[in-house]
């Protein structure tokens, strides 16, 4: 059996202040809706250094200290994708928006009445919740189903 697999590398964050999540109007349509700021690990790059550099680029914000909280995961052709969820509450700079999507401080208690992605409430929880390490798609009678461990 082979212990490897092709796998392709990403990053979120979690940029907040006390009140506010820094969510993304994701504007591409493989996933379209409110969700957090990331993008891909390029060949030789850090995972740190990753959410950093993607922060930068989506946000405008240079985000200090990253924690890892979680990873998030589902099966591709042949691999996994592979998703490290991290959060910052430290930033400096002035906020941009991107390609990507717009840039928007939304209040905790507003998020219901965005468009958040479909997995935005699983994601979050994984991240803000020491007891969860992982986010986890499987694919069971042909259908995807999330699992949270």
């Amino acid at each position: 059996m082979a212990r490897t697999e092709k796998v392709e590398l990403t990053v979120l964050c979690l940029v907040y202040s006390e009140n506010a999540y820094l969510l993304q109007d994701r504007v591409k349509e493989d996933w379209q809706g409110f969700t957090l700021p990331g993008g891909h690990v390029e060949i030789g790059e850090s995972i740190v250094d990753a959410v950093i550099r993607e922060m930068k680029e989506e946000t405008g914000l240079t985000i200090l200290n990253p924690r890892l909280c979680g990873v998030k995961q589902f099966p591709i052709q042949d691999g996994r994708y592979i998703v490290f969820l991290f959060s910052a509450d430290e930033y400096e700079g002035e906020l941009i928006s991107s390609d990507e999507g717009d840039m928007h401080w939304i209040r905790k208690e507003e998020l219901s009445n965005v468009n958040l992605v479909s997995n935005f409430n699983e994601l979050l929880q994984v991240i803000l919740n020491d007891n969860l390490n992982e986010f986890q798609y499987v694919i069971e009678d042909e259908q995807w189903k999330i699992v949270l461990k």
